[in-house]
């Protein structure tokens, strides 16, 4: 069923709070019809000049979900963080709406497991994942890094001085460092897929691709 969703299949997003607000207005701004649900009323007048609808309306009953319609919704987003009795009842209401595709909010590990054993196919911690992410960047050496499961992670970095001047090759660092050099980007062009016959400057960003302590290890190298 999550696969046969169109990929500009309607959005409901429940919670209009700095995360909730954030993902509708994204939406928003990449054409996607959006609902978006909120008891506060100033909030849902804030953002209805802004997003496709906005409506007042307690989603922790599922009647009033019904009312505005909820269950023709393919893809919802919980965004209600403030209250985990809430967001665990929101949550289940979609569930109970036979909504197939639920993202929802956590803010504490618990809370992650109950959601997730309730329905929800998709489960975001949004401070936790920030908190990653900034302590792998705070070194200096990597310029973005995306975090998958089983710690395998995409990194935008800076390139070590091992692998400058050399051909990917000749550096061997598949072989070496057990990750792979997915894209190569000189100033002022844009990204391209790298090949072993791609060669690294010294002014040069490359996209890198593995588990994460052999790219905390090739990071350390040095620049």
């Amino acid at each position: 069923m999550v696969d046969r969703i169109p990929h500009d299949a309607p959005v409901l997003v429940i919670g209009l709070g700095r995360f909730g607000a954030a993902t509708a207005g994204q939406l928003a701004r990449l054409d996607r019809e959006v609902l978006a649900v909120d008891t506060d009323m100033p909030l849902v007048q804030k953002w209805s000049d802004r997003i496709t609808h906005s409506v007042q309306a307690d989603a922790r009953s599922v009647d009033a979900l019904r009312q505005i319609g909820a269950q023709d919704f393919q893809i919802a987003v919980c965004a209600v963080g403030s209250s985990i009795e809430a967001s665990v009842l929101i949550t289940a209401n979609l569930v109970d709406l036979g909504i197939p595709q639920i993202w929802a909010k956590a803010i504490n590990q618990s809370h992650s497991k109950i959601l997730s054993r309730i329905g929800a196919n998709h489960v975001i911690s949004p401070e936790a994942e920030a908190g990653e992410r900034v302590a792998h960047l705070v070194s200096g050496r990597m310029l973005d890094y995306i975090q998958f499961d089983d710690d395998f992670a995409i990194v935008k970095m800076y390139p070590p001085s091992y692998v400058r001047g050399k051909a990917l090759a000749e550096s061997k660092v598949r072989s070496r460092f057990k990750l792979t050099v997915v894209g190569v980007k000189s100033p002022g062009g844009e990204f391209t897929y790298a090949t072993p016959e791609t060669v690294v400057s010294n002014h040069d960003l490359i996209i890198v691709s593995g588990h994460q302590n052999d790219i905390e290890r090739f990071a350390a190298l040095g620049t």
